[in-house]
Order: structure tokens, then sequence, then C-alpha cells
């Protein structure tokens, strides 16, 4: 046996007596319930927020209105990188759109957020930088420091205090700093403190990258995040979103000064070296992006719901954490986990461990 098969055999054996083995499940969506093991089932494990999947008027009135987003020529494929000939009129549209929602400030429309942070860190950090990661950031996250070959430390999850020892003994042997969070955790649900953040990231002349991917949609009086939220956005030196959660599209975008914006298309490989999304879908995102905004009914109606699932299950005496539309329930062991989401699914709702 090649080295390569035993080690494959060996994961998944491990993988498998843990009860950690996952397999691509089959499921249909249909606004807020699912089709899974032949049974519909109620879905609580989507990043729908807003429910925007299972609005039939909404898709008709983009059919309707297609051609404001899409601005001509073929719609299924970008059929290019977009520095050749896959920058579409959708995107720029889209990216107009985003930017005189950001106060005029630059934004770039990239093909998922994990191209986003895996793309965006390694072009700006390298081995003369260091960068301080939040613990419980996200997987791509990490895979972009890594990328990057600057030196990382990870500071306590949302611990401002131990962020600001660190910095204070390391920002003066690094060229630059880098700082990055998210803003709402999409494991715990838990918000970063973003002012205390901007205000660490200017008393050490740190570079501050933020990712909204669970903020946008949910938080801020136009659905532009946490930020928004906190007021402090245009003080953020780098903000990513997502379109594949709340706005129920797929695709992200950074928003940023623009001089960074000319940086990163001349240097970010996640950009240069892929084919473009295709247009109708970004035309769905300028689109969503322009209805989201008025969503302010929706944004309160999560928030209420959210808060009485958290409450609810702490009278059931279980934990959970957070304060967003992410609720988690925490039950320890992995067995437990997968026994408490079959036991759900038998009564009609669609969670995951």
């Amino acid at each position: 046996m090649r080295r390569i098969d035993e080690k494959i055999s060996k994961t998944l054996a491990l993988l498998g007596a843990e009860g950690r083995l996952r397999r691509l499940p089959e499921v249909e969506t249909r606004g807020r319930h699912a089709i899974f093991g032949g049974k519909k089932l109620l879905n609580l494990s989507s990043n729908d927020y807003l429910g925007l999947g299972g609005d039939e008027e909404l898709w008709a009135e983009f059919h309707r209105r297609k051609g404001e987003f899409l601005g001509g020529g073929f719609e299924f494929s970008a059929s290019s990188s977009r520095l050749l000939t896959g920058n579409h009129p959708s995107y720029i549209i889209l990216e107009k759109k985003l930017s005189a929602l950001h106060g005029g400030r630059a934004a770039l429309a990239l093909n998922s957020g994990y191209h986003a942070n895996v793309g965006i860190i390694p072009a700006l950090a390298g081995p003369k930088d260091l960068i301080l990661s939040d613990k419980l950031n996200h997987a791509s996250i990490i895979d972009g420091i890594l990328l990057s070959g600057a030196k990382f430390k990870r500071y306590r999850h949302l611990d401002c205090a131990a962020l600001e020892e660190i910095l204070g003994r390391e920002r003066q042997n690094f060229e630059n700093v880098f700082i990055i969070t998210e803003s709402v955790f999409s494991m715990d649900g838990d918000r970063a403190d973003l002012k205390k953040l901007v205000a660490l990231k200017k008393e050490y002349e740190a570079f501050l990258i933020v990712d909204e991917a669970h903020g946008v949609g949910v938080f801020g009086e136009k659905g532009l995040g946490l930020a928004e939220e906190a007021d402090v956005a245009g003080e953020i030196d780098l903000v990513i979103g997502t379109f594949g959660k709340a706005l129920c599209s797929a695709g992200a975008y950074a928003v940023m000064d623009a001089s960074v914006r000319d940086y990163l298309v001349n240097t970010m490989r996640t950009l240069i070296f892929t084919t473009g999304l295709a247009p109708v879908n970004v035309a769905w995102s300028a689109f969503i992006l322009e209805k989201s905004v008025k969503m302010g009914e929706k944004r309160g109606h999560l928030a209420k719901i959210g808060e009485l699932l958290r409450r609810k299950i702490a009278e059931k005496g279980f934990k959970t954490l957070g304060d967003s539309q992410i609720v988690p329930l925490i039950v320890g062991e992995n067995e437990k986990a997968v026994e408490l989401a079959a036991k759900f699914r038998e009564k009609g709702v669609l969670v995951f461990p």
C-alpha cells in the first residue's frame, strides 16, 4: 500500500471512531424548510438569515429588472479572469453600489469569502510583518495568514487587553502589524469590540481587517454590518463582506481605500488567477444589496427570534453563547452532539453537529 493510501485509510478510520466522519448531505431547501432524509424539516442550519431564499416575489422582481443590474452581455459565465475579459458590466454596477453605501470608499467584488481571506492577507502581509489574529477566527483567515509567511500570534478570544499587551511588546519589532478579526463569530455568535479595536489600531499604527461575513445584512441601519452599527466602518482599513449568507447570493467583497484596491488588483492571486463569477450571479447580488438596505423590519424580527431561541434553550438547562442570530447549543462531546442532532430531526428540526 502506498503511504498516501495508508494515510487516507487511517484518517477515515480515526474520524469514524471519533464520531467525526462527515458526508455531503443531500438537502433540498424550500424557504424556511428543507427536505432531508425524505422528510420536510424546519431548517435551522442555513445562513439565509433573512429568509430571502424562499421569497418568490423577490425572484420575480429580479427577473423583471434584471437588465438594470446585468448591463448586457452573456450572463451565465464570465469565461475569463476579471483582469482579462471577465470584468463584466455587472461587476461595475455592483461595485458602484457598494462604494456608494460605504461613503465613497473603494469596493472590490470577489468570488467568495474564502477567496477574499486567502488572497487579501498574503497580498498585504509578508515575512517582515506581524499578524495578530483572534483565537477563534475562521479557517480561511488562518489559511491566509499561513500563506503570507508573516509571523503571527493568536490573542485570547475577544480579549482586547491581551491584544494590547502583545502590541505594546511587539510593535517596534516589525515593519507592519495587522489586526484581524471577525465581527460576529461564526461558531458562538459573539461579537468583537470594534470600537476598541479601532482605537488600538490607531494607537499602534496597525492595519485592521474585519471579516463581516455574519454581520452583513443583519446588523446596522442599512444592513452593512457590525461596523456600521458601531459607527466605525470608515475607520477600519479593510472590511470583508459576503453575499452567500444573509444576502442569499454567492461571492464576497472588500471595502477599503482606493490605493489599497489598486494594490490588490495587481497582487492578489485569488483575484488575478481565477475566472470571475457568472454575471447573472453578480447582478443578483447587486439587486439584493439594493433591496437589503430597506430590510430593517426583517433584521428586527431576526433579532427577536434569536433572543427567543436563546432564552428557551437556557430554560431547558442547556448552555448557549453570544447575542446574535447565531445560537449555539453547547453539549460538550462529539457523540452527544451527533445524538442530539438526530433527535432534533426526529422532532422535525434540521440542525447539524
